[in-house]
């Protein structure tokens, strides 16, 4: 992923082919998830489909968080195990 903070200079919004290349993802897999409303979050600036970087950041971050291999605290190895509970039929 390329610089998280961008300067002052560069711009603070990316079209979908950029964002795309910015996350390391191909164009037609952002666009799925747009459509699905899966990705990052997005908006129309006329026709075009932009993403702001800091937006893009922050969902990534919230990728990370929410998945057990990067995020401990939620991997099942780490939790107790549970008794399981027998059904009478």
């Amino acid at each position: 992923m390329p610089d998280l903070h961008p300067s002052r200079h560069e711009a603070s919004f990316l079209n979908l082919q950029d964002a795309a290349k910015y996350l390391g993802i191909s164009p037609n897999t952002l666009y799925v998830w747009r459509h699905r409303r899966q990705g990052p979050p997005s908006f129309r600036m006329g026709r075009r489909v932009m993403y702001r970087i800091t937006t893009l950041n922050q969902w990534v971050r919230e990728q990370e968080l929410s998945d057990s291999r990067s995020n401990t605290t939620l991997s099942p190895l780490n939790q107790s195990p549970q008794r399981r509970v027998k059904s009478c039929k």
